[in-house]
C-alpha cells in the first residue's frame, strides 16, 4: 500500500508539477518586478499594521459579506493548522531538515501567487441573487477564460478544480490529526476526541461564511501569536544551537540526508519535493482555497485583498512553520522515527516538559477547528457557482451539506481506530488531493496573468504615485461588462 501511495506521489507531485509551480512563482515575480521584496514593507503596512484598526474606507464599500480582517483570518485559520503542526513535522521527518530550505523558497515566490490569485477572484466575483459577491478559481475560469477570452473548454479546467476539492472532503485530516494528537496527549480515546470536535465544528459553521468570518477574526490573530511565543521560548532556550541548524537546513537542501537515529535518509530530490509540497498545503499558494473566501471580503480594489494573500502566505509558512520546524530540529527531535502531530508535540514536551506538551494539544485542537471551518467556506462557494442559476435546489444542497459536513472527519478516525491508519498514510492523500487541483488553478492563473498586472500597474498608479491613473479603467469585472453593456 505504502509503495503504491508513494509512487502516485512522487507522480502527481514529480518533476512536472514542481516545475510548474517554481516557474509559476518565478514568472508573477519577474513580471511583477519583485513586487513582495520592493514593497514588502507596503504589503506589511496595508495588512499587518491594520490588523487591529477599524477601516474608513471598509465602511464606505457596500458591496461584501465580511471584512479583509475576517477574510484573512478565515483564509490563515483554514490554512494555518495541521499543515503547519503535522505536515511540516512530516516534511522534516521524511524529507529531512533540507525541506525547509524548499518551503522557504516556495513560501517567497509563494507570496505572489497567492497576491495573484486572491486578486482575480475579486476582480471576476459575482453577485447572487441576494447581492452577496463569492468569487474563486472556478469563477475566473468562467469569466476570464470563458467570456473574456473565448475559451470554449473552460469547464474542463474548472471541473478538475472543483473535483480536486471536493475530494479533500471525504479525505479530510483534520480530525483525524487533532484526534491523534490530543489522544496521545491527555489519554483520551481517538473517538471521543472526534465526536467533540464534531460538535464544535457545527457550533462554527451554523451561522454561514459571515459568522465564521467573525469568529475567526477573534480567534485566528490569538492563536498565532500563542503558538510562535511558545515555539520561540524554547527555540531561545537553545539560543547556542541556532546556527547550527541554520547550517544543517542549507547544507541538507542540496545534499540530501544521510540515515541518523529513525530517520531513514533521503535523496536531494524528495527533500525538494517535499518541501514544495508541504508549503504548498500548508500556506496552499497555487491550490486556489483561500481566494474564495478572500472574493468575499469587501474592498474597493482586488489588490488590496490581493495584498491580504501575501500576507497570509508569509505569516503561515515564514513565521509558523519557520518556528514549528526549527523547534523539531533543534530539539533533536526530527531524527527520532517519529512524524506529524506527534514529533511537533513530542518536541514541545522535550523543550519544557509535559505541560508544553498539554498546551500545544489544545493549540492543535484550535488550529484544526479553523482549517476545518474555513474549508468549509469553499466548498460552499463552489456549490453556489455551480449551481448558481437554480436558486431552490442550491438552497436545499446547501442546507444538507452543512448538515453533514463534519462526519467524514470522523469516519476517517473511526476507520484509522478500528483498522489501523499511520499519520504518514493520512499525509499521502493530502499530497494527493491538493496536487490535482493546484495544476488547473496554475494553469488559469498563468493564462490570466495579463489582467493581474494591469491591476496591479493600477494600484500602483493610485496608491504608490507610480505612473498615472487611466480614469476608464474598471476595477472589477462585473463594472466593465455594465459600462460596455451602457454603450451599446
Amino acid at each position: 500500500m505504502e509503495k503504491i501511495l508513494d509512487s502516485i506521489v512522487g507522480f502527481l507531485w514529480g518533476l512536472p508539477l514542481i516545475i510548474t509551480i517554481l516557474f509559476t512563482g518565478f514568472y508573477f515575480t519577474f513580471g511583477s518586478k519583485f513586487f513582495q521584496f520592493r514593497y514588502f514593507g507596503h504589503i506589511m503596512s496595508q495588512t499587518f499594521f491594520k490588523l487591529f484598526q477599524k477601516s474608513k474606507e471598509e465602511e464606505n464599500v457596500s458591496k461584501g459579506i465580511i471584512s479583509p480582517l475576517e477574510a484573512v483570518s478565515t483564509a490563515i485559520g483554514g490554512s494555518v493548522g495541521v499543515g503547519n503542526m503535522g505536515g511540516v513535522a512530516t516534511a522534516i521527518a521524511v524529507g529531512g531538515p533540507g525541506a525547509v530550505f524548499w518551503m522557504w523558497l516556495m513560501a517567497l515566490i509563494g507570496m505572489l501567487i497567492k497576491t495573484a490569485e486572491v486578486t482575480l477572484a475579486v476582480y471576476y466575483r459575482n453577485t447572487d441573487e441576494e447581492g452577496n459577491p463569492y468569487g474563486g478559481p472556478t469563477y475566473y475560469m468562467e469569466k476570464g477564460l470563458g467570456e473574456e477570452r473565448n475559451f470554449k473548454f473552460w469547464i474542463i479546467p474548472a471541473i478538475i478544480f472543483g473535483l480536486g476539492i471536493f475530494s479533500t472532503f471525504p479525505i479530510t485530516l483534520q480530525n483525524y490529526t487533532v484526534s491523534e494528537a490530543v489522544s496521545s496527549t491527555f489519554n483520551i480515546s481517538m473517538v471521543s476526541v472526534a465526536i467533540v470536535y464534531v460538535i464544535v465544528n457545527y457550533f462554527m459553521i451554523l451561522g454561514g461564511i459571515k459568522h465564521l468570518g467573525k469568529i475567526a477574526s477573534k480567534i485566528v490573530p490569538i492563536m498565532c501569536l500563542f503558538y510562535i511565543l511558545s515555539a520561540l521560548f524554547i527555540i531561545l532556550k537553545n539560543a547556542s544551537l541556532i546556527p547550527s541548524t541554520f547550517a544543517l537546513i542549507f547544507s541538507s537542501a542540496f545534499k540530501g540526508t544521510a540515515a541518523i537515529g529513525g530517520f531513514a535518509g533521503v535523496t536531494t530530490a524528495q527533500v525538494i519535493r517535499l518541501g514544495i509540497s508541504r508549503s504548498v498545503f500548508s500556506n496552499e499558494a497555487g491550490w486556489g482555497t483561500s481566494p474564495m473566501i478572500h472574493s468575499t471580503a469587501k474592498t474597493d480594489h482586488p489588490i488590496k485583498q490581493g495584498l491580504w494573500g501575501g500576507f497570509e502566505v508569509f505569516i503561515d509558512t515564514m513565521v509558523v512553520c519557520t518556528v514549528t520546524a526549527l523547534l523539531i530540529i533543534i530539539t533533536g527531535e526530527w531524527s527520532s522515527g517519529l512524524s506529524g502531530a506527534t514529533l511537533t508535540l513530542t518536541a514541545f514536551e522535550s523543550g519544557v516538559g509535559t505541560i508544553g506538551r498539554q498546551i500545544v494539544a489544545i493549540g492543535t485542537f484550535l488550529f484544526g477547528i479553523t482549517t476545518s471551518s474555513g474549508w468549509y467556506s469553499y466548498y460552499e462557494i463552489i456549490l453556489r457557482h455551480s449551481l448558481k442559476e437554480k436558486v431552490q435546489l442550491k438552497n436545499n444542497i446547501l442546507k444538507f451539506y452543512k448538515a453533514i459536513y463534519p462526519f467524514p472527519g470522523l469516519f476517517m478516525v473511526l476507520y484509522a481506530v478500528k483498522n489501523g491508519l499511520p499519520g504518514k498514510y493520512v499525509w499521502y492523500f493530502a499530497d494527493i488531493t491538493s496536487a490535482i487541483p493546484t495544476f488547473a488553478n496554475v494553469f488559469a492563473i498563468l493564462l490570466l496573468s495579463g489582467t493581474f498586472f494591469k491591476l496591479l500597474k493600477d494600484y500602483k498608479a493610485r496608491y504608490l504615485g507610480i505612473g498615472k491613473v487611466d480614469p476608464n479603467f474598471r476595477l472589477f469585472y462585473e463594472d466593465l461588462q455594465k459600462s460596455k453593456s451602457t454603450h451599446m
